[in-house]
Order: structure tokens, then sequence, then C-alpha cells
């Protein structure tokens, strides 16, 4: 297996990614697009999500394709700038068809980035302007640390961010992830190793090696003003295989593997941890092996996201690298 050209999640054809973000709010939006809808599902194991349209990716729900999906900060908040998506997909004549109108599919989940030191006493909501910015800002090519999603996000020790990495299976198919890493958990061991260690390839964050002293110890590292919601990790995992939407379901729970070997703790009942999965492609390819690859992916982004941080005026926490 090998990393793909751009070790992005836009290593599968046909995936696009724009970000937007506001730095005085410390916060912003990273939305997935394609040029044509695409399946996907979804897997919540976190026990404070924030989410919207997440029903309809169920394997028994009716609708099969999206037009999008929405990573933002924002908490509650930023669940507006699905709309701001939706906007900018009806002006261009996508959604789904209903009669003679068209109705963009747009599921979207939220990371709580409040109490980052950035300014939050707006007076109309942002992040619906900032949704429609990060839709017109899609493409193959884009940023990872302190952008989109990931402008305000925290971790355990670190500032947290925006991550991405991707691989080629021996078969070809291309299997990928992006995530806006914001847990209340640590992404590093008590020597300052990276959890994901065992997963990096060609020192893409830092080839810092892995800290086997730590491996099964008990001490915990969290938020210290960490409540209930006032965290969460959340990501897409993507490949260009033909997958059922029970298959991509299953490919979103494989990949929250990848999530528990990144992060210490995950999936708290403080944090609302999410992976949407995607198929784009009519590829063939073993969905055990893409669900281990998903996995592998989605802990390497994590560890991307805090490696590629960087910093800004009223951190609460440092960098990684300073």
């Amino acid at each position: 297996m090998k990393v793909g050209p751009r070790n992005l999640i836009t290593d599968v054809a046909g995936l696009k990614v724009g970000h937007a973000q506001d730095d005085a709010l410390k916060s912003g939006v990273t939305v997935l697009t394609a040029d044509a809808p695409f399946m996907a599902s979804v897997h919540v194991m976190g026990g404070a999500p924030g989410t919207q349209e997440t029903d309809l990716l169920d394997p028994d729900k009716s609708v099969e394709a999206v037009d999008a999906l929405v990573l933002s900060g924002g908490s509650a908040f930023g669940l507006d700038a699905a709309s701001g998506v939706t906007a900018g997909l009806r002006a261009q004549g996508r959604g789904f068809a209903v009669g003679d109108v068209r109705v963009p599919i747009v599921p979207a989940a939220i990371i709580f980035d409040l109490l980052n030191g950035g300014r939050k006493d707006w007076g109309e909501n942002p992040y619906a302007k900032l949704g429609r910015t990060a839709l017109d800002n899609a493409a193959q090519d884009f940023a990872l640390g302190s952008v989109g999603a990931g402008t305000g996000a925290t971790s355990a020790t670190y500032k947290g961010g925006l991550g991405s990495a991707s691989i080629i299976l021996d078969d070809g198919v291309t299997v990928a992830a992006i995530v806006t890493a914001n847990p209340i958990g640590s992404v590093v061991t008590p020597e300052g190793k990276f959890w994901a260690a065992q997963s990096e390839i060609d020192a893409e964050f830092g080839g810092l090696g892995g800290d086997p002293a730590s491996y099964g110890a008990v001490r915990l590292s969290l938020k210290t003003d960490a409540g209930e919601g006032a965290n969460t990790t959340i990501a897409i995992v993507a490949t260009d295989a033909k997958l059922t939407k029970p298959q991509a379901k299953r490919m979103a729970v494989a990949a929250h593997d990848g999530m528990a070997r990144a992060i210490v703790p995950s999936h708290t009942p403080m944090d609302g941890d999410l992976v949407f999965a995607v198929s784009a492609g009519d590829k063939q390819g073993d969905p055990l092996m893409i669900g281990h690859a998903a996995a592998t992916c989605l802990a390497r982004a994590i560890a991307r996201a805090i490696f590629e941080a960087t910093p800004a005026e009223n951190d609460p926490q440092p960098c990684f690298n300073p």
C-alpha cells in the first residue's frame, strides 16, 4: 500500500474540498462535494453529537446520494453552514429532483469551538456565509491544520486542526479520510509521541516514532474546561470502490477504530465523535480491506491535523509545532 499523489481525501477521483474561516471568530467550515451526487452513510459513536440530516444516511432510508457533506465549527450555530451550502448548490442547479424542483441534500456535523479565544459576539450568525464560501472554494488541493472547520479546534494538550490522508490498496482502490480533530482526549502519549505513530507513512507527521512505554497507560490527559458536548472529532472517509449503503455504513464503523488509535480517550460522553462514509466510484474492492484502510487513514489524518496546526493570537493552547 502507498499514499495517493496528494495524500488527501481528494485522491478519490471526483471529490473536492473547500474551506472558509474567520480568523477573528477562530472558527470555520469545511465542505466536501463533487461534480455529481455521491452515496454516503454515517456512524456516530460519541455521546454528544451535533448533526443535521444524518438520519437519511441510514441504510434503510430511501435517499441514495447527497450533494455535499459539511464539517463546521460553532456548535449548534455551525449547523447553519449547511444552509449556505444548500443555497450555493441550488444556485448551481444541483439537488434531488422533485417534480420541477431540485432540493440539495447536505448532511452536516459540528464541533464545539466556542471557548477558544475567538470573538463570538456576532449579531448575525456567520456560518451560512462561511458555508457558501467554503463551497465556492472547493477544489482538489486544500490546506491542512488551522483552516476551515479546524480553525479553532483544540485537544487535551495541543491545538487541534484539520487533517487528511489517503492510501492506495494493492488492488488499486483508493481510500482516504478528512477530519476535524477537536477531542477532549489527547493525540499524544505522556512522552509527547503521537498515538497514531504505528500508522504513519513517510514521516507525514514528523516521523517521531512511537512510545511503547505508554501503550496501555491509564493516565489520561483531558481538556480542563471540557463539558458535555464541548469537544468532538468529526470525519469523512471515502473510497473510489463501489459500495452499497450498508457496506458504506460498515466502512464508517470500521473507521472509528482509527479514531480510537489516534485519540486517547475517544468516543466519550463529552464528545460527539462521528464518521461519514462516502462511496464515489465504480471500482471493485474488498470491503474488509477498505474498512481497515479507512481506519488507518483516519488515524493518520488526526495526527496530521495536530501536526499542521499553526498559532494565532489568544490561543488557549500551544501548537505541536510552535
